[in-house]
């Protein structure tokens, strides 16, 4: 599934970047702020003492993949975009019922990510007829264009992010999710596997064994945002 518009990427890489900058550290940001602002009303303030509940990007930015591995799929033309930023800490131990609220602090990115991704469906109607108005022709309106882009941009980035977390891969959220919800000597066999979680993925990404889930899934919400809004 290709969710980048088409350009003439030898005149617009740069413009085309610029419109998936906001909505990708938006996506991104929000997701990491929701588990640290469920987390501390559930009894772990970590994230806030360490100041990370904040909505301030540079808080969550990581070199690698909020930036370096974003721009290289960009430019190289892949047909996804994958990227993290910087886990918000949370102590587990502290939370008040730890089996429970792990569970909840783990949905709470995700389901972050569908709360921006309605937004930026319901936003679509809006801005298309903006575009629409007589004075577009004009030029009086040319903001309606980058801003489609970037909605249709958030709204595909915050769907395919919520899927993807909630694969049940440990440290992804539906791994955490999957440990406490399993019963316990399931979830203590599915949390060994964190170490490795991450090579995992990767390894499932780049054989493309993920399309069998991630594309009906991301398409089936894609689709039902669109329908609920237009």
């Amino acid at each position: 599934m290709r969710v980048r518009p088409q350009w003439n990427r030898m005149n617009f890489d740069i413009a085309a970047l610029a419109l998936w900058v906001l909505p990708l550290l938006l996506a991104l940001v929000f997701h990491e702020w929701a588990h640290g602002y469920v987390a501390k009303r559930l009894g772990d303030d970590t994230a806030s003492r360490l100041g990370r509940l904040t909505l301030n990007p540079l808080a969550h930015v990581d070199p690698v993949g909020t930036i370096a591995l974003p721009a290289l799929l960009f430019f190289s033309g892949s047909p996804f975009m994958f990227g993290w930023a910087k886990p918000v800490p949370v102590n587990f131990g502290r939370l008040r019922n730890p089996r429970r609220d792990m569970v909840l602090v783990a949905l709470a990115g995700p389901a972050m990510n569908l709360v921006l991704a309605a937004l930026c469906a319901a936003a679509l109607p809006l801005v298309a007829s903006l575009g629409a108005a007589p004075e577009a022709a004009t030029g009086g309106l040319e903001f309606a264009k980058p801003l489609m882009i970037m909605c249709t941009m958030g709204l595909q980035l915050n769907i395919i992010l919520a899927v993807f977390n909630m694969l049940p891969i440990p440290p992804l959220d539906g791994g955490r999710v999957a440990v406490g919800l399993l019963p316990r000597y399931l979830g203590d066999r599915l949390a060994q596997v964190e170490p490795y979680g991450f090579l995992i993925v990767m390894a499932l990404l780049m054989t493309n064994v993920l399309d069998f889930v991630l594309f009906p899934l991301t398409r089936g919400l894609l689709r039902g945002l669109l329908a609920v809004f237009a």
